[in-house]
């Protein structure tokens, strides 16, 4: 007896049994949605693997524990190569030892141009680290920098007195109450020098920031008599 063939089984969606175009249609869809699924997983897998590599470059890549609290630049030297540029002599005070220059150069911002040093400063005493810097700032025209210029560099910080150091008058910009965890300018000194605006400020002690002041001016009057 010859066997019976099969009827074709009804889609529920469709109420019928499929069509030959509609069975070719379905498989080139299922067969365009697995590609896509594997695609995608591959790009996972991908990814993933990816993660894993840095992860192990991260783990096994050395650090040392040095980084920038060990870093330190030569701004007496950097004062010198900077000096032709600026047209002028530029303070390069002596500091302690102790002391880090992490950063000095020069600056231009709205027509003003200024030297500038950061220093880490350390109290040999106690081992605290406090913040200094050195500004020294001038116009192409040899007009003053301006109020508003000195304003931003001290953070808006109103002046307190006034007095001498190293054949300099200065300013003094003395807030104690600022915290220094928010703050770069608790102390700070404002002088000028040949139409050069000078600026000493800082968080350490206001006796730290006035040497500094007085070696900030003996470096330029003695790069002046040389």
């Amino acid at each position: 007896m010859a066997k019976k063939q099969k009827p074709p089984a009804v889609v529920a969606e469709l109420g019928r049994p499929e069509t030959a175009a509609e069975t070719a249609a379905r498989k080139a869809h299922d067969s365009r949605m697995y590609r896509q699924r594997k695609t995608v997983n591959n790009l996972v897998f991908s990814l993933l693997v990816s993660l894993g590599l840095v992860l192990v470059i991260f783990l096994v890549v050395p650090r040392g524990t040095g980084g920038f609290a060990e870093h330190s630049v030569d701004a007496q030297q950097l004062a010198a190569e900077a000096a032709p540029s600026a047209g002028r002599d530029l303070a390069a005070p002596e500091v302690p030892e102790s002391w880090k220059a992490k950063w000095a150069g020069l600056r231009q911002s709205g027509g003003v141009t200024w030297w500038q040093i950061n220093y880490t400063t350390v109290d040999e005493a106690t081992g605290y680290e406090s913040y200094a810097a050195v500004a020294q700032a001038f116009t192409a025209d040899g007009s003053p920098v301006g109020d508003a210029w000195i304003s931003q560099q001290l953070e808006q910080q109103r002046p307190t007195g006034a007095e001498q150091l190293g054949g300099i008058d200065w300013v003094v910009y003395d807030h104690p109450d600022r915290d220094p965890e928010r703050s770069n300018m608790i102390f700070g000194l404002q002088g000028e020098w040949e139409n050069d605006t000078i600026l000493v400020y800082g968080t350490d002690t206001p006796a730290t920031l006035r040497v500094l002041a007085t070696e900030v001016a003996d470096s330029l009057t003695a790069s002046k008599e040389q």
